[in-house]
């Protein structure tokens, strides 16, 4: 009797759920109007498709969803109209970008002067910092030329076969003076190239102002 009982039980919560996922399925249908049947699309080459599923000819395009009198009930985009929306936004974003460009420009500047000063400062700046840079690069090199001479006195660089080895001091020391060449090299690189943008942006800057204040 137990068993029988249990059976029971387990088939009607069975039989419940299942017409609970079948009017789930029947809402969700009569939600969207109970009227999609077809979908049809026409491929790159102009070649219409019709089915009951998206076909794969036309996974590119934007497909048109059809009810059973043929009426298009909605269109799902495809991946060349999300393409163009998506470039359609980036291009919006960049024109607010160089909108909001434009009102900061005009809001931290009342003259083209006001442009140029701010320019030789920041430019100043960059120049310090590359004649400190050139200073210590012509001390690297100054040792360097020191250290070459005193290892022609050892072992490999001297030409007496009696000669002492190089002692690791003296070659640590080689070692350290030829990679600060190298990172004050760097560094005199990027101080060039910085300036040179600087002096990009400032002209831009000042070419915008300018039009912007309708002035020559």
């Amino acid at each position: 009797m137990f068993k029988d009982t249990t059976y029971a039980r387990t088939a009607t919560a069975v039989a419940i759920a299942g017409l609970l996922a079948c009017s789930l399925v029947a809402s969700a249908f009569a939600a969207g109007g109970g009227k999609e049947a077809f979908y049809r699309c026409k491929s790159a080459s102009g070649r219409s498709y019709v089915g009951q599923s998206v076909p794969e000819e036309c996974m590119d395009a934007d497909v048109e969803v059809l009810d059973h009198a043929g009426r298009v009930v909605r269109i799902i985009p495809g991946r060349r109209s999300q393409e163009q929306l998506s470039q359609q936004k980036s291009d919006a974003d960049a024109q607010a970008a160089a909108a909001q460009r434009d009102r900061t420009l005009l809001a931290t500047y009342l003259s083209v002067a006001d442009i140029e000063r701010l320019r030789d400062q920041r430019v100043a700046l960059l120049e310090q910092q590359a004649t400190v840079t050139h200073q210590y690069i012509t001390n690297l090199r100054a040792r360097q030329g020191r250290l070459m001479q005193d290892v022609q006195r050892y072992r490999p660089y001297s030409a007496n076969p009696n000669a002492p080895t190089l002692p690791d001091p003296l070659a640590e020391e080689i070692v350290n003076t030829v990679n600060g060449l190298q990172v004050y090299q760097e560094e005199l690189a990027k101080n060039t190239a910085e300036q040179q943008k600087l002096r990009s942006e400032f002209d831009a800057d000042i070419a915008r102002f300018k039009d912007l204040k309708g002035v020559k």
